[in-house]
């Protein structure tokens, strides 16, 4: 299976566009490209019983993210703070930037 590419890297600030944490915003953590999924900061929380494993480990019951699909997630515009959708601008001095569609800024 061929890896796809996204217009979503790790660091990029998204918002969740449909299912159970519609609205919610967060941080891309990871990007799985095998699977076509995101890793959130605080989207898709998943209960794990943990076991202590070492000596002075605390044993209970952790958060953690879970993995949301990179559909169900869309940019937020730098300017305006909305959902947006991802382009692409060659600068002058040749390098290739992202740009949010709604406003034309430059997405880092």
């Amino acid at each position: 299976m061929t890896q796809q590419k996204f217009k979503i890297k790790k660091g990029d600030k998204v918002v969740v566009i449909t299912g159970k944490d519609k609205g919610k915003t967060g941080e891309v953590l990871r990007v799985l490209r095998e699977k076509a999924r995101l890793i959130v900061a605080g989207v898709n929380m998943n209960k794990r019983h943990k076991k202590a494993g070492r000596m002075g480990e605390q044993a209970g019951i952790i958060s953690q993210e879970g993995s949301i699909h990179v559909s169900n997630v869309a940019h937020i515009d730098p300017k305006s703070s909305k959902p947006t959708r991802v382009g692409y601008k060659v600068l002058k001095d040749g390098a290739k930037v992202r740009v949010a569609k709604k406003s034309g800024e430059a997405i880092a």
